[in-house]
């Protein structure tokens, strides 16, 4: 941003990169938690004594609780703006894990009730959700439209870095120290970033250079009625159940089936979070830069039926010889890692095209939409991989995931959004 703030403003421009990482720092530290309680699900189902279909069911409950509450918060950060939201969304969730870490977590002799660890879960997914929203209509109100996509992008590298810390730090803590560190661990993260957002996150003191042209292509209507913004909305949501197939079953798959160690199991899982994590950054820039957003969503979409179809292929060609095979569990460590990074790649160029459809005004209502589709996938997806799984083994869930790739990929763009795209685009080159 080049435009100087007014005589009056309190922030210059260069704020906007504190407020980018206040947003970042909420994302992350409530990533730790719905992405990296998932990395323990091994640990999770000997502690607290549950079958696979439970622990599916158990893991999916925090999913849910995201879902329903994403619109709604989306709908309050436009109406009270980002930082309120934060402060309240972060502090709860907070107070949410300190009781789960007194109530829900097993001990010595004690295992508790599945009602306190489900309506823990629950109530953690419920609070949470707020922090996606209203970060990222901080990043829309801040950043002009050269910059969105990076800037988005880089916001959305919160859910990789989130879920690598979790990965890498999580499962030592359950194992070592127990449930009741992991969740006290969780709830300091959270006030430590809603500290960091009380610090910085506020509203712009002026409109950022290029909101007006991307405005008036927004919907007067809003988003809840854009049929645009609900086919982009379904689509991110149906692209992300292969991304949470990985994130909570895929530690279980190579224990049992690659017959994994804990080590193996845990790099494959920071692997998979830092290479989202790196090419969400790169697809952001490279896609402000060429403005090729759609054509960058439907390469993402299609490598994913490929590379999904591919691992349910070696799947079925290894039998059951995995165990005995060293080749075969590498190959297998590797297309998981590799399918994981590409289904969790397009992440901040898809949430950068719907909130620029939608209108930075708009942009908590679209994101919350989003949020909310993204995490009933989120809640659905560990319920019905062991369903899956009794019907046809582990090729059946990569199918599945190779399937949804293959939906999802004329939704996320769709031909009237790629035209009024370039209607955009030409109103902001000629303001330029």
């Amino acid at each position: 941003m080049t435009q100087p703030p007014s005589s009056s403003s309190t922030f210059s421009p260069r704020h906007r990169w504190k407020v980018l990482t206040a947003g970042v720092a909420a994302n992350a530290a409530f990533s730790v938690a719905f992405s990296g309680i998932p990395m323990t699900a091994v640990l999770m189902r000997t502690g607290y004594q549950l079958d696979n279909a439970t622990l599916g069911l158990v893991l999916g409950l925090m999913g849910l609780g995201i879902a329903v509450s994403e619109l709604p918060w989306g709908l309050l950060t436009d109406r009270w703006g980002d930082r309120p939201v934060l402060l309240m969304g972060l502090g709860s969730t907070a107070i949410a894990l300190v009781a789960m870490a007194l109530w829900a977590a097993p001990a010595a002799g004690h295992i508790p009730g599945l009602g306190w660890l489900g309506a823990g879960l629950l109530l953690v997914g419920l609070l949470g959700g707020s922090v996606n929203g209203a970060s990222g209509r901080a990043v829309m109100t801040w950043f002009d439209a050269s910059e969105r996509g990076l800037a988005m992008s880089i916001r959305q590298t919160a859910v990789p870095l989130g879920g690598g810390i979790g990965a890498l730090v999580l499962p030592f803590v359950a194992l070592h120290f127990g449930f009741a560190a992991l969740y006290g661990l969780l709830a300091l993260l959270c006030a430590l970033s809603a500290a960091m957002s009380w610090a910085w996150v506020h509203e712009p003191p002026i409109a950022p250079r290029g909101n007006k042209t991307v405005e008036a292509a927004a919907p007067k209507s809003g988003p809840l009625r854009d049929v645009r913004v609900w086919r982009i909305v379904a689509g991110i949501g149906i692209l992300c159940a292969p991304q949470f197939a990985v994130l909570s079953f895929g530690t279980v798959f190579l224990h049992d089936f690659g017959h994994a160690g804990f080590a193996t199991i845990t790099a494959t899982m920071v692997f998979t979070q830092v290479g989202a994590m790196v090419m969400r950054v790169w697809s952001g820039r490279w896609t402000d830069r060429r403005r090729n957003r759609p054509a960058y969503l439907r390469a993402c979409s299609a490598l994913s039926v490929l590379l999904f179809a591919g691992l349910a292929v070696l799947v079925m060609a290894s039998g059951t010889h995995a165990a005995d095979s060293v080749a075969l569990r590498i190959a297998l460590v590797v297309l998981l890692g590799v399918s994981g990074v590409c289904v969790s790649a397009w992440h901040g160029v898809a949430y950068t095209e719907l909130a620029t459809l939608a209108g930075a005004a708009r942009a908590g209502t679209a994101l919350g939409m989003a949020n909310t589709s993204v995490f009933l996938v989120c809640f659905v997806t560990p319920f019905s991989i062991p369903h899956l799984l009794a019907l046809q083994g582990w090729p059946m869930v990569w199918l599945a995931a190779s399937a949804c790739a293959l939906v999802a990929m004329p939704l996320l763009v769709p031909r009237p959004a790629v035209a009024d795209q370039k209607v955009a685009k030409a109103a902001l080159s000629r303001s330029t």
